[in-house]
């Protein structure tokens, strides 16, 4: 029995490197792959541009790089409390879900809420810069 038992063993370490190589790893970039984008590759949704796009509103060096629109500043300020301004501008999400996570942050991990005037000026800003919609 001990002499089957290593002898699975055995041949389960010598094909499961094989078999791994074998399949796709889903993590991998695809996008490196022949230099085009794989619409199969899961992480394509997560991968946007982290600078403005060219027809949009120039990048600000001092609001660390968030577009310079209307509501950048505050937006800037209200964010960075708590994550880099990289956070903000790879996310592509429907206006939608730029409200739940709103609530998420000021429910769940303590973001300061302020007042309602300053919180439309932000939500808009993210929406028009930073949605999946536009």
């Amino acid at each position: 029995m001990r002499a089957i038992t290593k002898a699975v063993i055995a041949l389960a370490l010598l094909a499961g490197p094989a078999d791994a190589q074998a399949r796709p790893d889903p993590m991998r970039d695809a996008s490196l792959q022949a230099g085009t984008i794989s619409q199969t590759d899961p992480m394509v949704a997560l991968r946007a541009p982290t600078e403005a796009a060219p027809d949009g509103p120039a990048a600000n060096a001092e609001l660390g790089g968030l577009p310079d629109a209307p509501g950048a500043e505050e937006t800037y300020y209200q964010c960075v409390a708590c994550h880099s301004t990289d956070i903000i501008k790879q996310q592509r999400i429907t206006d939608a879900r730029w409200d739940e996570l709103w609530q998420w942050m000021v429910e769940e991990q303590g973001m300061f809420e302020p007042d309602p005037e300053t919180r439309d000026v932000i939500l808009a800003y993210l929406k028009t810069q930073f949605s999946s919609e536009r």
